[in-house]
């Protein structure tokens, strides 16, 4: 975990990702509704598909930012610091390609 006073490079679109996940949010509880009341699977899979795409774009919008912002200023200061960063950037990239 970062030091409590670390800015996040996310910080400028704190507000767009809350909302975004919200979203998500009501898009899931949308889901489960649909489960309960024994909606069509092809109108469920559909709700799914879209709330894995608003998912996606929040992570991509964090990726965006954490490489921008903290793996570029890691880099700036190099060292073993920058080469983690570098290693966490790719780990979250190849998990995102596998999901």
């Amino acid at each position: 975990m970062d030091n409590p006073t670390t800015t996040h490079g996310y910080v400028d679109r704190k507000d767009d990702l809350i909302k975004r996940l919200r979203r998500a949010e009501g898009q899931v509880r949308g889901i489960q509704r649909m489960v309960e009341e024994d909606d069509y699977c092809i109108d469920i899979l559909t709700q799914v598909s879209a709330t894995t795409k608003a998912l996606e774009s929040v992570a991509l919008l964090l990726l965006e930012d954490h490489l921008g912002h903290c793996v570029a200023e890691a880099t700036r200061e190099g060292g073993p610091v920058a080469d983690q960063k570098i290693q966490e950037a790719s780990a979250a990239i190849a998990r995102l390609v596998r999901s």
